[in-house]
């Protein structure tokens, strides 16, 4: 099994684990804005328009659908969700901010460049008759990674490092039964995971679909 694959298995099996009671800087994992731009253009161009002869397209389609981890509806109900829970955080976000802020915040702005840009992937998965679900993918998870690195920017370093506190304290009873590499990975994604949830960040990769 890929080490990212279990990373994540990981970090959603202590999903289940937070009620119980339980100093790394955050490493830079993320996305710059370039490099989300161009996950996007690759995933615009990696749509296929209508075909000239109307079973031809039909048939594009419908070979590109069996290879979807999921359903269209359900990817479009996935990407829906999170263009609305990006909203409310938005909206929760600028709440606390002071006028003076407001505008010139860079957690605001990367929310608001990423539900621009998730409601266009929205209309060209939608629109499109084949879909590359890799491109889709990456495209996905270069938003997340854009926004936890805004959200790290922003967020007040008594915070973070209560944060790192609770994620230090949660993976104790684990420390020594995990190789270094993965505890290091693991704290990393679990410090990220409070970060996403301090922020209301919601999961738009396709994993968490």
């Amino acid at each position: 099994m890929p080490l990212h694959v279990a990373l994540r298995g990981i970090e959603k099996a202590f999903d289940s684990w937070e009620a119980k009671p339980r100093k790394r800087s955050i490493k830079s994992l993320m996305y710059c804005q370039e490099e989300v731009d161009a996950q996007f253009a690759e995933w615009r161009e990696a749509r296929v328009g209508a075909a000239d002869s109307e079973s031809v397209e039909n048939q594009q389609q419908s070979d590109s659908d069996e290879r979807l981890p999921f359903s269209r509806s359900a990817i479009v109900a996935h990407l829906q969700r999170g263009t609305e829970d990006l909203m409310t955080a938005n909206a929760t976000y600028e709440a606390h901010l002071s006028a003076r802020q407001l505008g010139g915040d860079g957690f605001s702005e990367a929310l608001a460049r990423a539900i621009a840009l998730l409601r266009e992937v929205e209309g060209d998965f939608i629109s499109s008759a084949v879909i590359d679900a890799q491109k889709l993918e990456q495209s996905l998870s270069g938003l997340e990674r854009m926004l936890s690195d805004a959200a790290a920017s922003v967020i007040d370093a008594e915070e973070l490092e209560r944060l790192r506190n609770d994620v230090k304290e949660q993976l104790s009873p684990y420390r020594k039964q995990m190789e270094k590499p993965v505890y290091q990975q693991t704290f990393d994604n679990l410090l990220l995971k409070k970060l996403r949830e301090r922020f209301l960040v919601p999961r738009l990769s396709l994993f968490y679909l």
